[in-house]
């Protein structure tokens, strides 16, 4: 089938160009609509402390003006405060403002206004203008703008723009880096052109997507990721088969007197180059989108719509490596050529991946149990391993909005992210009156004073001692759960209630979705090698390189390692949501460099050579690749990885530290092991599956040019 779409794209060449341009300008024409509509997604059967996020919701958001270096008691700051309410009063989208409150040590004082969460972004944004006016009134005031509304107004922006400047970052460096991988413009120019138009096509894509289901802002880098590090990776691999299929024809050219060859040898290149390289680069889309998948079966919009979106990448980058690099090739074929070093048969019988895996294979069991050692003691920090949400942890501390956050909490007692919240469908006075037996509590260091919350509802806020996610606010959580009024009804939220909520969610979810994952990638791994072991030893060597990527997580982000070098924010422990994210993203990629070792080792095999001999070649012919693929990667999540966003960093650091672990002590060193161990054992499979194999196992026929290999 590969060989077929690589054939078809290299003759129509112009209509597949013209096609992906379209769809690209699309795209990217359709990217403002798609981050614009994205918001904060909302779900079926929600857990009780997002349930009671959602009524207080439904009584809208607030815009928080500060006003500092001012005497709170002055008639002229009692006046334009005056003045400011009732500007703000008459403004679109506002429900009402509060009266002011004056700070604790009387340094400042605070006006708190309610706005619709209809258009709220809109509506906060003018909010906050007339707000800010306050200055002319008070020369020489500091004005600062707060509230959960402008929250994430800021919090929204700061995450586009990182992702803007990953991409920039990103896309130069990688380009530099292909250069000096191919040692040519047009052979460099050619991934990047088919990642360029990836990444527009897959934001058509999630305009269909969002149509159906909501989608929020972990989407677009989900998309960006993915995009960027898979088709990358992709045309990375098809341009470099391609040169090497091009060895041959220019060897021949030149017996025969020819400085080049023609556009038939070329042709039929391209056509040998999607029958192998082309497989591979389907099973590895089809491996990821099946990682992914395994999010698909939690309780939680979120996740879905970032399996969707992946999945959507994942596709997206396979059908555009698979079509505009073959109908660039098409275009540009004549400046591409194969490497002098290939020409000359060198890369044949020597190198450092030839000599790399001589050394393995002379002692593959001590290698093998080094490098698990390795990976074990790697993720050994797992052990102590804390999983908190990170709420504003994650944002970067000189924001506007997380400034006015900590003075609210520290100096007017006003926690604007409090460990526990309890939320009733009742009165501020029963609800106080209720509360009031929990001021004894050992974990509670005051009960703050009840305020109403919407029509009908009020809430109030208990302040824990310590972590507001450490043990004494779980268990207070589960105390007041437990002994709920018999009177009226109450939601408890807060952080350490929405830990309990997200972390029971994950765990009843997890067993299916490890099965999903699992079974997808032993299923698409038999029907390329046609052994039930190879799968499962992935597998299994996925699970170890997923445990050191989580354990250099716990170092950097919870134990703060090299955090001054990285200039990563410390939150003291590892987001579920990230975590869930990295394990599927890492697993899928895991399973992609497998399937580019192993797509190689079968070829060679199927070819007549004995397991040993083409494991040797098979390394060697592929480990330049996987390794500058590895690069590559490590390129872009590394420009993730200097997001000033929590979570985007953490996604980013992680999914670096999975790639490096994996493509390095995994991939060259731990899998030609095993497999040297193992001998004819890998290609095991009962009969009933090795004949299912026979019959369904997808493979291309093998019309490729002879290959003379040269025995070390």
């Amino acid at each position: 089938m590969t060989r077929s779409i690589g054939r078809f794209c290299f003759e129509h060449r112009w209509k597949v160009v013209v096609a992906s341009l379209l769809l690209m300008v699309a795209g990217f024409a359709s990217a403002g609509s798609v981050v614009g509509g994205m918001s904060a997604v909302q779900q079926r059967n929600v857990p009780e402390s997002l349930q009671a996020r959602q009524l207080l919701g439904e009584g809208g958001s607030q815009v928080v003006l500060l006003v500092e270096g001012v005497d709170p008691k002055a008639a002229r700051t009692q006046e334009a405060l005056r003045e400011t309410a009732a500007a703000a009063r008459t403004l679109k989208g506002v429900t009402g403002v509060e009266q002011p409150r004056t700070a604790s040590d009387g340094s400042g004082v605070m006006l708190a206004v309610g706005i619709s969460q209809t258009d709220e972004e809109e509506t906060a944004v003018r909010v906050a203008d007339r707000l800010r006016m306050i200055r002319d009134s008070l020369p020489g005031a500091k004005v600062r703008i707060g509230g959960d509304a402008w929250l994430r107004y800021e919090t929204k922006g700061t995450a586009q723009k990182d992702m803007r400047d990953a991409e920039f970052k990103a896309l130069p460096l990688t380009f530099v880096a292909l250069v000096v991988v191919f040692g040519g413009l047009v052979a460099a120019g050619l991934p990047l052109i088919t990642t360029i138009i990836s990444v527009g096509a897959a934001f058509v894509v999630l305009l269909a997507l969002s149509q159906l289901i909501p989608l929020d802002g972990n989407v677009t880098t989900v998309v960006t990721l993915l995009g960027l590090g898979l088709c990358i990776d992709y045309g990375l691999l098809l341009v470099g088969r391609y040169r090497e299929e091009l060895v041959l024809p220019y060897r021949r050219a030149t017996a025969a007197g020819r400085k080049g060859i023609s556009r038939a040898e070329r042709a039929a290149a391209v056509e040998r180059t999607w029958a192998t390289a082309g497989r591979t680069v389907m099973f590895s889309a089809l491996t990821v989108a099946a990682a992914l998948s395994g999010l698909m079966v939690f309780n939680a919009t979120g996740l879905r719509a970032v399996a969707a979106g992946g999945v959507a990448a994942s596709l997206v980058a396979m059908t555009t490596a698979l079509t505009m690099a073959a109908a660039l090739m098409s275009l540009f074929g004549g400046r591409i050529h194969p490497s002098r070093s290939a020409l000359r048969g060198e890369d044949r019988v020597g190198g450092f991946f030839a000599k790399l895996i001589g050394l393995v294979q002379r002692s593959p069991l001590l290698v093998a149990v080094g490098i698990v050692v390795v990976l074990l003691s790697l993720g050994a920090p797992m052990l102590g391993a804390k999983i908190a949400l990170s709420g504003t942890r994650i944002l970067p501390p000189d924001l506007e909005s997380v400034q006015v956050t900590n003075v609210l909490a520290a100096k007017y007692g006003r926690t604007e992210r409090p460990a526990v919240l309890v939320v009733a469908q009742a009165d501020p006075a029963r609800l106080s009156t209720w509360v009031a037996r929990w001021s004894g509590d050992p974990a509670v260091v005051r009960v703050e004073s009840a305020r109403p919350d919407g029509a009908g509802l009020s809430s109030v806020v208990l302040a824990v001692r310590g972590d507001s996610q450490g043990p004494a606010a779980l268990g207070l959580v589960d105390r007041v759960r437990a002994e709920r009024p018999a009177d009226f009804r109450i939601w408890v939220a807060g952080q350490a209630a929405e830990l309990v909520d997200v972390t029971t969610l994950l765990r009843e979810g997890m067993p299916l979705a490890v099965t999903v994952t699992a079974t997808a990638m032993l299923v698409l791994l038999f029907l390329l090698s046609g052994s039930i072991t190879i799968p499962l030893t992935a597998v299994a060597m996925a699970v170890v390189s997923l445990g050191a990527t989580f354990g250099v997580l716990v170092l950097v982000f919870q134990e703060g390692w090299l955090s001054g070098v990285l200039d990563t924010l410390v939150v003291g422990g590892l987001d579920p949501f990230a975590l869930t994210v990295i394990f599927a993203f890492a697993f899928g990629l895991s399973i992609d460099y497998e399937v580019f070792l192993l797509g190689r080792i079968r070829e060679h095999v199927s070819g007549g050579l004995d397991t040993r001999d083409a494991i040797r070649v098979g390394l060697r012919d592929t480990g330049r690749i996987i390794t500058s693929a590895a690069l590559l990667m490590l390129v872009v999540f590394g420009a993730f990885g200097t997001a000033r966003m929590g979570d985007i960093e953490q996604i980013g650091i992680g999914l670096f530290a999975a790639v490096l672990v994996d493509a390095t002590l995994v991939r060259c060193l731990l899998v030609p092991s095993v497999m040297t161990l193992m001998g004819k054992a890998n290609w095991w499979a009962p009969t009933p599956l090795r004949r299912l194999h026979g019959r369904f196992g997808l493979r291309e026929e093998s019309r490729h040019e002879p290959r003379v290999e040269v025995r070390q």
